[in-house]
């Protein structure tokens, strides 16, 4: 069926404008072509679009991409509700970044490769219909965004993070069980939602489950379900987390702290798809994609007899990794600009900006606790800056650095625990079992902690 979305396409060279409206027409779209950015603004001002693809730089002398920026600010004042995917064949991660922050939704440098500029297209089109639904909440999981646990929008404009993105639009379509892994805080949850939005289940639940926060008395119950009666507790039946994501996808967060047989149980359901509930001798079926999450070395824990191989190789149907913030620095900026929209909007604080030394000491910064950690450094700057701009003062990058006792005594008790919690995570490699262990706190305690300050893998 046709597609009748509308596109405005901008470029100084007739002949990009003509691959552009041919490749996009041959999708269903309907393309609008001009060539400044005058007319570009003259044509929004006639119809609503529903993309605009447009080039940075509109004459042979002019390289800078000043000619794109102006152009998209002034698209903003027009309709700040229409995505606009940039392109330019002198394209640099400033460049990128500089666009992002003027309001790009994505960036593509010529020549582009057509599936990947026609994969752009589409989720920029879905989720501007979804944000002209009247179900926000469609819209927000379009975004990659978790109401309870905000962590980023995808951002991927350094070249380790275009790769990530590659994997994910290229296997996302499919029922492959996905392993994610990656460090602390790089956002793997991020992931296994973008996956589940591109999935052909996206109509379907997203069910996620933290793997080392179960009991190991309560695990059958929560993964499988029980009936009334099945134990002291049973008062009512209950549905467990496969039943729930039938049809949809399953999410199994830190998959290396399941117990041996814990493991078994999990296997058993990957290679039959059947299940039965606690105190049930029926026996149920589930049609659920798997997707796990972990930061600890899996092979490692099969060489030392900890995890099961035939479990490893069920779950590895395609391996992503994520880099650490270390390894993506080009993203900073962009990830301080979603952040900060988003805080100054939770917290209504005026501040609209992050001054260059500012960004300078993030791009300097260790990042032990990757993406999370940036997130928690701009919160805090939110919150304590005197004015509209973030400066370096307000990171307390340096404090953290040189005076830890003296941020501790400022801290509240439940700030302080929060934060002993962070720091035993990233000494331990994200590893909650050694963490708990070296805070004194048993397993349940140390995951009740977790859930309470919004700690996740």
């Amino acid at each position: 069926m046709p597609n009748r979305a509308k596109i405005l396409i901008a470029d100084d060279q007739p002949e990009i404008l003509s691959a552009l409206s041919f490749i996009c027409s041959a999708e269903g779209y309907h393309t609008t072509c001009v060539e400044s950015p005058e007319a570009a603004i003259a044509a929004l001002g006639k119809g609503e679009f529903d993309l605009l693809l447009m080039d940075m730089n509109y004459h042979q002398d002019r390289t800078s991409g000043q000619e794109g920026l102006d152009l998209l600010r002034r698209v903003q004042q027009i309709d700040p509700s229409l995505p606009a995917v940039v392109m330019t064949a002198w394209g640099s991660i400033p460049l990128a970044v500089e666009a992002v922050q003027a309001g790009a939704k994505d960036f593509l440098q010529k020549p582009w490769e057509n599936e990947r500029l026609l994969s752009i297209v589409r989720t920029q089109i879905q989720l501007r219909a979804a944000l002209k639904g009247k179900e926000r909440l469609e819209a927000e999981n379009l975004v990659l965004r978790n109401a309870q646990n905000p962590i980023s929008d995808f951002v991927a404009l350094s070249p380790a993070m275009q790769e990530v993105q590659r994997i994910v639009e290229q296997v996302a379509p499919s029922d492959a069980n996905i392993l994610i892994t990656g460090e602390n805080g790089t956002g793997k949850g991020v992931v296994a939602r973008m996956l589940h939005r591109l999935s052909g289940r996206v109509q379907q639940p997203l069910i996620s489950v933290n793997m080392g926060g179960i009991p190991e008395t309560l695990f059958e119950s929560e993964m499988f379900g029980h009936v009334k009666g099945a134990f002291t507790d049973a008062r009512s039946d209950r549905v467990g987390r496969f039943e729930l994501a039938d049809g949809g996808t399953l999410f199994l967060d830190e998959i290396a702290n399941l117990t041996g047989s814990q493991q078994a149980k999990i296997l058993r359901v990957l290679e039959t798809g059947e299940f039965e509930r606690v105190g049930s001798s029926r026996t149920q079926k589930a049609n659920t994609r798997l997707l796990s999450a972990t930061n600890a070395d899996l092979i490692k824990d099969i060489e030392a007899g900890k995890f099961r191989e035939d479990l490893y190789f069920r779950l590895n149907t395609i391996q992503i990794h994520l880099p650490s913030l270390r390894e993506r620095r080009d993203d900073i900026p962009a990830l301080v600009k979603v952040f900060l929209d988003e805080l100054a909007v939770r917290y209504r604080k005026k501040i609209g900006e992050i001054s260059p030394k500012a960004v300078d000491a993030l791009r300097q910064h260790n990042w032990p606790g990757n993406v999370r950690e940036l997130r928690h450094v701009m919160e805090r700057a939110v919150l304590l800056s005197r004015s509209d701009v973030i400066e370096p003062g307000d990171l307390g990058l340096q404090t953290a650095q040189q005076s830890r006792a003296g941020l501790l005594e400022e801290m509240d008790l439940e700030s302080v625990e929060a934060h002993l919690i962070r720091k035993a995570l990233d000494r331990h490699n994200g590893n909650a079992i050694t963490a708990a262990k070296a805070l004194g706190l048993s397993r349940s305690a140390f995951y009740r902690r977790l859930q309470k300050y919004n700690i996740s893998g």
